[in-house]
């Protein structure tokens, strides 16, 4: 009796254990693996929505077959989710869905910003790109650091943020990774080299070199040219000087040429015309071209010419700079096929 009795109680556990089990499996098949997105879709959670207003939409685009199910994987996954726009892959199950909400799992962009662009290219760039929000200009009575960039206040880079992030936003991360390296100098001792002085002729001369020269290896010797001039007295007639002024601060001819009558164009920035550096800069450098500054090459050379293949060549004395330029005007004939 006590045996039948007993086989009677492990067969009802049994039971109960397949039953348990039948549920969990149902329950994981429903939450973590059977998906209503049948194609990719991009979805906006605006700031302030309710998870029941957010469970409506993605039923209403079919990306959820329960709104009850999401409010359940939502609770799950802590209770609250996330403004930001959100990349939801074909095949996305609702929990995946409520975990990449609850979390913030935005869909993200990386926006590459060149070294040696102007505030006015870097904001025409962030203009074209689509995956950012807002406009590159602030308000009217708007007072904030990044309403009022000047050249050398941002850090060129590799920006990765979340897609639809304001433009005025990554205008100002830019600017404060530039803060950050002026507070890391100040904090190094303001060392620079000779005649250079503040924070400013530093990142005035970089704009120079960077605007010079795209190799690294040259940066330090294009600096060592300018310093040597500055020691001399010597003007640092450098030619994008002159493009910055002829184009009111854009930087870029548009596939004008730069001629001799322009070098004597009217401006503080114009080096053939003015001594010393010019007021401010005429781009935003990257860490390359500050790092050429505040360690240049040794070197006693004065002068340098492009050589053809993307580098240039230095001299010491006007006669060897005359012989060289000489031979840029052959190469540059040949190349023009003349």
């Amino acid at each position: 009796m006590k045996a039948k009795k007993l086989f009677k109680s492990k067969k009802f556990i049994n039971f109960v254990c397949g039953a348990v089990v039948v549920v969990v499996i149902a329950a994981l098949y429903i939450f973590g693996v059977r998906s209503a997105v049948t194609r990719d879709a991009t979805f906006v959670v605006a700031r302030g929505d309710t998870v029941s207003g957010v469970a409506t939409r993605l039923q209403s685009r079919d990306l959820i077959d329960s709104v009850a199910l999401f409010k359940i994987a939502v609770r799950g996954n802590g209770g609250g989710i996330q403004s930001g726009q959100y990349d939801i892959p074909r095949g996305t199950s609702v929990w995946r869905i409520a975990d990449m909400l609850a979390h913030g799992d935005v869909a993200a962009t990386t926006i590459v910003v060149p070294e040696g662009l102007t505030v006015k290219q870097i904001k025409e760039l962030l203009l074209a790109d689509d995956d950012l929000t807002g406009d590159v200009e602030c308000g009217v009575g708007t007072d904030l650091p990044v309403c009022n960039l000047h050249d050398g206040d941002l850090f060129p880079d590799t920006y990765r943020v979340a897609r639809g992030t304001s433009r005025l936003a990554l205008l100002d991360l830019m600017r404060k990774k530039m803060v950050e390296l002026e507070h890391n100098w100040d904090r190094a001792g303001r060392i620079a080299p000779r005649p250079l002085k503040t924070w400013n002729d530093v990142i005035t001369l970089a704009s120079i070199v960077q605007k010079e020269t795209p190799k690294k290896s040259e940066m330090p010797i294009v600096a060592s040219v300018y310093l040597n001039r500055l020691r001399d007295g010597m003007r640092l007639q450098a030619d994008p000087t002159v493009v910055y002024a002829l184009t009111n601060g854009l930087g870029d001819m548009r596939g004008r040429p730069l001629l001799r009558n322009h070098l004597k164009t009217d401006s503080p920035y114009n080096t053939y015309t003015h001594a010393g550096l010019p007021p401010a800069p005429i781009a935003n450098v990257g860490l390359d071209a500050i790092h050429a500054v505040l360690t240049p090459a040794d070197t006693n050379y004065l002068f340098f010419v492009a050589d053809g293949n993307g580098g240039h060549r230095f001299s010491r004395t006007y006669a060897e700079h005359v012989k060289n330029h000489a031979d840029w005007r052959v190469i540059k004939k040949i190349q023009n096929g003349n």
